[in-house]
């Protein structure tokens, strides 16, 4: 990931109801969300929880599938992952066990198959 992507991951991170619907995607893992679902959880009318999951979807952070009439949204972990690397990327300074608590972390929440 370069510093540009980065740049617009972070901020579509930066928004509190699209960190909400992040985080929501991953916990909800390769089955995904539809977005009815994701406007119920979050208590927001269908078309701004749209402008929201357009947004994400820009910034390569999730993606969406048709199924049926529904559309479902996924986290996109490549993405996620990439920009977790490139925060850490320049980590340690030669001394990993300064990173090793958050590459434990990481590693822990590697979904068993990324679906896109």
């Amino acid at each position: 990931m370069d510093q540009r992507q980065a740049l617009t991951s972070f901020a579509a991170l930066s928004q509190e109801t699209r960190l909400q619907i992040v985080r929501m995607l991953v916990v909800a893992g390769p089955d995904g969300m539809a977005a009815g679902m994701v406007a119920e959880k979050t208590g927001l009318s269908p078309s701004n929880v749209s402008f929201h999951l357009k947004e994400l979807e820009r910034s390569g952070l999730i993606t969406h599938k048709r199924v049926s009439r529904s559309i479902i949204s996924f986290a996109n972990y490549e993405a996620l992952g990439g920009l977790v690397r490139f925060l850490m990327e320049d980590c340690c300074a030669g001394h990993p066990e300064i990173c090793a608590p958050a590459a434990e972390i990481a590693a822990c929440c590697v979904p068993a198959q990324n679906v896109q």
